[in-house]
């Protein structure tokens, strides 16, 4: 076996680990964050900047994307082939500032190389695979961070509070409003601490 081939066959293993994985670290990651994380409200307030962005990107793109159904390509992919990931992206390191810990971004920016991008490629290769025209939209529309011009011939499409109900992306805003309800009161109960 030469080492192109031994490269590209622990690549595709290391796509398969990283999609069962992913799941089981983010509660790994999350025992993490609270442990590490000082929030105050201050940076709770300004991670919001980041959160509700995040939290409106991955409302929006999931009331078009047809999962496996058909090459999503209006909306918010009209400009990102991966509105979800960015909407996360911005949504984890919206709470990476409210916790104020620089381990925490590094740990964030580790997780996403070593398990997101996998992931991301790989879907990539399923669509490549299901749909003919996924080359020609993959040429004009960046892979993660938006371009912020259409083109004019691109079809506006509409959003489907269906496709969003029936993805449950109302889970991140309620996930996102669990994670601050807990961050408020770790800062409560340490002020409590503080005055005594």
């Amino acid at each position: 076996m030469t080492e192109e081939n031994a490269k590209q066959n622990f690549y595709q293993k290391w796509k398969r680990i990283s999609r069962r994985i992913r799941v089981p670290l983010g509660f790994l990651f999350a025992v993490l964050y609270f442990w590490l994380a000082r929030p105050d409200f201050d940076s709770l307030l300004g991670s919001l900047v980041l959160v509700a962005p995040g939290l409106v990107l991955r409302g929006y793109a999931s009331g078009y994307v047809k999962k496996n159904a058909e090459l999503t390509t209006t909306g918010p992919y009209a400009y990102t082939r991966n509105p979800l990931y960015l909407g996360s992206i911005l949504i984890a390191f919206g709470f990476a500032l409210a916790a104020r810990n620089f381990w925490i971004a590094i740990a964030l920016v580790l997780l996403f190389v070593a398990i997101y991008m996998p992931v991301i490629y790989g879907e990539e290769e399923y669509l490549h695979a299901h749909f003919p025209g996924y080359d020609d939209y993959a040429r004009r529309v960046p892979r993660l961070f938006p371009r912020l011009k259409v083109q004019r011939d691109v079809v506006v499409g509409s959003f489907s509070f269906e496709l969003y109900r029936k993805h449950r992306e109302y889970n991140s805003l309620l996930g996102s409003i669990g994670i601050y309800l807990a961050l408020i009161v770790r800062v409560a109960l340490w002020r409590m601490v503080q005055w005594r």
